[in-house]
């Protein structure tokens, strides 16, 4: 089968790339065309059409700057799709772009496969006539999102959610030792800082949570950064902390590690939680862009801990709450207060649950096989 996949984030780039492992196993024959980035040309050991990193545009003002450059990737991804003709296409989450290739490739007669659905549920809800009209299959990965199709008569699978298939077993005493010793750190309690991965993320969030750090002088804090953001925008923000640790791309090893954490709302927040870290979560954007945000959004939280269990597990300090002082007294709770821990680690057990187990990308290619065949 020849396979035409489109991740448009890191994320994406994960679990398409274990996707792509998966269904290498049952497809003998599997041929790839992908937009995505190192990890899916690891397992398919092709270059990918478009890396992510020149894809990442987030917020309504973000993408109105740069919208010439993405009416020319959808154009130049039409062409290449019907190029390459393939049995499938899978779109991977970034649903923006996704969805207009949706509808494109629907129209084209390939077969219209999505995994990890737009959060419709949130805002945007009018895409799901979107999705039943150009999706031959939806497969979705929190609990919830089969049920929110199901109001609409259209049949999504639920596979579970794949970040559990990239998480191993809690550390281990002497793993941690060696953590510290690889990373010339004390035996200082760590405290995992991630400000997000798109710069202007970094430059409303990072500076508020470093300066939380110096009210906690008996903690190590480690920013765990990424290779996409140039290291000098992170060191921009570090001349006044010199206690602080940066550590580029080992934010599992970082968890794993840590007693407590910041943490930008998204997947850090699960990633978090599915390691046992208590967390405050903080996000802060452009005026104009919350304001937005505000006015369509349908739920009553942001990150995916409290949205999969509906309830407020992990505390959400968002725009103007995200300050210094309220920082420091959510991070005081889950740091000194026992109960307060306990309490968040039983929520963190039962959404685990919730999440199906692992085992979602072989699922998937179990299911997108069948399909096809």
């Amino acid at each position: 089968m020849k396979y035409y996949i489109i991740s448009g984030e890191a994320s994406g780039d994960l679990h398409a790339s274990n996707f792509i492992r998966e269904i290498k196993k049952l497809d003998d024959h599997a041929c790839f065309r992908f937009w995505g980035g190192d990890l899916m040309e690891k397992q398919t050991g092709e270059k990918p059409v478009k890396h992510y990193k020149e894809l990442a545009f987030m917020g309504f003002i973000e993408v109105i700057l740069h919208l010439k450059t993405i009416l020319k990737n959808i154009s130049f991804c039409k062409k290449d799709i019907l190029a390459y003709n393939p049995d499938v296409l899978l779109l991977v989450d970034y649903p923006g772009f996704n969805l207009r290739i949706a509808e494109f490739a629907k129209k084209n007669n390939i077969k219209v496969f999505y995994y990890i659905s737009p959060t419709i549920w949130a805002w945007h809800e009018s895409r799901v006539y979107t999705v039943k009209k150009y999706v031959d299959r939806m497969f979705v990965i929190l609990p919830f999102e089969k049920d929110f199709y199901k109001k609409f008569n259209y049949d999504a699978d639920f596979i579970g959610h794949p970040m559990l298939d990239t998480l191993r077993e809690n550390t281990t005493s002497e793993q941690t030792n060696n953590f510290r010793k690889k990373y010339n750190l004390d035996d200082k309690p760590i405290i995992a800082m991630l400000p997000g991965s798109r710069k202007q993320e970094i430059k409303k969030i990072l500076p508020v949570m470093l300066s939380v750090s110096e009210k906690f002088k008996n903690y190590t804090f480690i920013i765990a950064a990424i290779s996409s953001i140039p290291e000098e925008l992170y060191r921009k923000y570090l001349h006044t902390y010199p206690e602080v640790k940066i550590i580029f791309n080992q934010t599992q090893e970082i968890f794993k590690n840590s007693f407590s954490a910041l943490v930008k709302s998204g997947t850090s927040t699960l990633e978090a939680a599915l390691l046992n870290v208590p967390q405050v979560v903080c996000y802060k954007t452009s005026f104009i862009t919350y304001r937005l945000a505000k006015w369509f959004a349908k739920v009553k939280y942001i990150s995916l801990v409290n949205l999969v269990m509906n309830a407020e597990i992990v505390k959400e300090l968002i725009q103007n709450e995200m300050t210094d002082a309220a920082i420091s007294g959510e991070l005081k709770k889950i740091t000194n207060d026992d109960d307060s821990r306990k309490k968040m680690l039983a929520a963190y057990d039962e959404m685990r649950t919730m999440l199906g187990g692992p085992g979602a990308s072989e699922r998937l290619a179990k299911l997108i096989y069948q399909n096809l065949r």
